[in-house]
């Protein structure tokens, strides 16, 4: 299997492309994050025909994944969180090739979790949350519990990977383990939630509650970032919220915490008359106009 392994990543270590190579091996440790193969290599590259390359292996009784991804969207998986099992490849996987130190750089900004990061990841996980909750709350009050059920578990898992970002910590993919010693009051929440005997609606009821209290008490810090670009100009159309290169990462969460912040005063509501009679533009801003 070594040399199997050798000859895959020395025939891309030879490309100027490839930034960095890493193998992990499946262990107890990373189960969760190997997709049961036995081997995962991992590519770092800066060819960008293809955002992601993929190749499943089998070779003696093992299963082996390759996976070549570019750099762009690597970094746009770390500030979004939204392919967690990175976390454990870069951070528990074996170099095998590293093109000017890239991907020992790359790990060290991990750990040290960068400030202007934290508060854009910060964000992010605010934005998920703030839509998880509306959803749940809006589905609880048509009474469909399960569904809104649902939602509250995804929104709890957001307030805990808020929590540990607030704290400088990067949320694993076991992340209820690392809220358990961290942020203990939001797992008591949590495991209240799964194994209360109470009814579901009772449940639910007391998990509203706990989680509008949580929220209120990280709105200035969950909205900063968001706000801190929306200040750089008086007014924005959604169109222009959309398109600002700062706030894409934000995908549809967007619209949930504009809304959520409307709500609560933190933005503002401009309306300008539209060629049409008695129809209006919507206009965002922070400031009191």
């Amino acid at each position: 299997m070594d040399n199997f392994v050798r000859t895959l990543y020395q025939e891309r270590a030879s490309q100027p492309s490839t930034l960095g190579v890493l193998l992990i091996e499946n262990t107890d440790q990373l189960l969760a994050t190997t997709d049961t193969f036995d081997l995962i290599i991992f590519i770092i590259s800066t060819d960008e025909e293809k955002d992601l390359y993929l190749k499943h292996y089998y070779y003696e009784e093992k299963k082996l994944a390759l996976y070549m991804v570019n750099n762009k969207k690597l970094n746009e998986w770390l500030m979004a969180g939204s392919n967690r099992r990175i976390y454990d490849w870069l951070l528990n996987g074996k170099i095998l090739f590293d093109r000017n130190d890239f991907v020992h750089q790359l790990i060290q900004d991990l750990k040290d979790f960068p400030f202007h990061e934290r508060k854009l990841k910060i964000g992010l996980e605010f934005a998920k949350l703030i839509r998880r909750y509306t959803d749940g709350k809006k589905l609880y009050e048509q009474k469909h519990l399960f569904d809104a059920y649902n939602h509250v578990i995804h929104s709890l898992h957001h307030l805990a990977r808020l929590s540990l970002i607030e704290k400088g910590f990067q949320p694993e993919v076991t992340v209820w383990d690392q809220v358990k010693s961290i942020e203990p009051e939001i797992y008591k929440v949590y495991e209240e939630l799964i194994n209360s005997g109470e009814p579901l609606k009772k449940r639910l009821d007391l998990l509203f509650l706990a989680s509008e209290f949580f929220i209120h008490m990280r709105t200035d810090l969950g909205s900063s970032h968001l706000l801190e670009v929306l200040d750089k100009k008086l007014k924005w159309s959604i169109q222009d919220i959309v398109e600002e290169e700062e706030l894409k990462l934000y995908s549809i969460d967007i619209f949930a915490l504009l809304e959520y912040l409307v709500d609560k005063g933190f933005l503002h509501i401009v309306l300008e008359e539209s060629k049409g009679k008695k129809i209006y533009h919507r206009y965002y801003t922070t400031k009191n106009i």
